[in-house]
């Protein structure tokens, strides 16, 4: 029975409260200070709606920020995609506009793994001899020589690159037009031999294949020379020769099945 008319009486009590201190105004009260001590329980209740506002407005603020943050990854993981498809794209362009430039008979190769023990001396590329790629021909990109292949498989092959050991051409400087033997060192670089002692050659010089080569066309950029030595075993000069591609973030590559122009 209490409860049935406990909000009413509380109703009644807050519309009387204002109308007593109006109409009556006792002398022993004063209005201000009975509005300071009205103040308060009305301060408490419209702190206690900001912090229920608040609480409202954080979890409605949360859960657009939740949809906003996979909206943000969907757009991240979009970008990315639409990144790697322009460098593909960029280098596919490059690799046309090579092959155009050289006319050889090549094919195009995609980079599949490489040699774990020896990450920067092979390459396991997706073309074999069904693509017609045989042992020995030479690998390349449009930036300068990779390698050669040494194995083929049906459908895949290995290509060892210029700095491993067993890669060997003939090579011309081409400022002074002075020839060696090039081959890798299994150390990033290459190593130019079988140079006259008084060879005129320089750090900052192109080097290039030669005609004297039987594998590789002439002309295909190698590198250039970073260091001029003395042959420690005969009266010869070398040169260490950084390549002109970086064999670390190769992805395709062209093989050439013919040398000779067509």
């Amino acid at each position: 029975m209490f409860r049935k008319y406990l909000k009413p009486s509380l109703y009644l009590c807050i519309l009387l409260v204002p109308f007593f201190f109006v109409f009556i105004k006792p002398k022993s009260v004063k209005p201000g200070a009975i509005l300071d001590k009205a103040s308060v329980p009305v301060g408490f209740v419209q702190n206690y709606v900001q912090e229920l506002k608040k609480f409202w407005y954080y979890r409605d603020t949360y859960d657009q920020y939740v949809r906003m943050s996979k909206q943000t990854d969907l757009l991240k993981a979009k970008v990315v995609r639409l990144s790697e498809d322009l460098l593909q794209a960029q280098r596919a362009a490059k690799i046309a506009e090579f092959r155009r430039t050289q006319n050889f008979s090549s094919v195009v190769a995609n980079v599949i793994g490489r040699d774990p023990s020896s990450w920067n001396a092979s390459l396991i590329l997706d073309k074999g001899t069904k693509h017609g790629l045989k042992v020995g021909m030479p690998v390349v990109s449009p930036l300068g020589v990779v390698g050669k292949i040494m194995e083929v498989g049906s459908t895949t092959s290995k290509a060892v690159l210029v700095a491993d050991p067993n890669f060997s051409v003939a090579a011309v400087v081409v400022r002074s037009r002075e020839s060696g033997l090039l081959t890798g060192t299994l150390q990033g670089v290459c190593r130019l031999q079988y140079l006259t002692e008084d060879a005129d050659v320089k750090v900052g010089d192109q080097v290039l294949t030669s005609k004297l080569s039987s594998a590789f066309p002439e002309g295909l950029l190698i590198g250039s020379i970073v260091d001029v030595q003395a042959s420690q075993n005969s009266h010869t000069a070398e040169c260490l020769v950084e390549p002109a591609v970086d064999l670390s973030q190769l992805e395709e590559v062209m093989v050439i099945k013919n040398n000779e122009r067509h």
